[in-house]
């Protein structure tokens, strides 16, 4: 309540910071069906109005939308052009064409990957970006050859200002980020701690030797790590 009340200028911004975090849980199949006609500057948390978002930055940032176009296509190979477009009825339809084809093909028929990696860009290259992105297990349906590239979207996400948090399960995804970037948690009796892997002597020296992360997450060096 006290965010509202101008006099309280600390308060406030607080309260906008907080306002603009952004969970990010997204699931493909909400995702894929047509939506309704609407607006939407963001994308939602689980990623439903990812048409509609598409549909803006088309038509209100089209540098920021060839931008995201130019790294899909880094990406996914074959990929020249997505769009949005809004049926007689009133429904909007994400569509991708494929350079070796002719016709576009609608969501449904495009691979997940495609989707979740479009979802992720559109994410990362807000125009009005979210000061803390929390982003949930991005490795699912993700190529792991495309983790690395993801990885460092986040990185970058975060040099220009924002400050991302990533849980995954994913030692190709933990391969690709640096030892200062990574942190683990560790359940004790009654309350959970945070580790930090550089202040593991043994994981930064492990590290200095050429060794990546996710290998070393595999072979137990993560101590307290597994499954409890």
């Amino acid at each position: 309540g006290l965010a509202q009340f101008e006099r309280f200028p600390a308060v406030m911004a607080l309260g906008n910071l907080i306002e603009n975090w952004h969970i990010s849980d997204f699931h493909i199949s909400r995702a894929r069906p047509e939506q309704e006609a609407g607006y939407a500057e963001h994308l939602s948390r689980e990623g439903e109005n990812l048409s509609l978002v598409i549909q803006y930055l088309h038509q209100r940032h089209p540098e920021v939308f060839q931008k995201i176009l130019a790294k899909l296509s880094e990406r996914i190979p074959g990929i020249t052009k997505v769009d949005a477009k809004t049926t007689e009825e009133g429904r909007v339809l994400l569509r991708f064409q494929d350079g070796a084809f002719e016709d576009p093909f609608l969501a449904r028929y495009v691979s997940d990957g495609t989707i979740k990696m479009l979802a992720y860009l559109v994410l990362l290259y807000d125009p009005t970006p979210h000061p803390l992105l929390c982003v949930e297990e991005p490795e699912n349906q993700l190529y792991p050859m495309l983790l690395w590239e993801l990885a460092e979207e986040f990185r970058a996400y975060a040099e220009r200002g924002g400050q991302v948090f990533v849980s995954t399960h994913s030692p190709d995804f933990l391969n690709a980020v640096e030892i200062d970037e990574v942190y683990w948690l560790v359940k004790e009796e009654g309350y959970t701690s945070i580790k930090r892997a550089r202040d593991n002597k043994q994981l930064a020296a492990f590290i200095s030797e050429g060794d990546q992360m996710g290998y070393l997450w595999k072979d137990g060096l993560f101590e307290g790590a597994g499954p409890q």
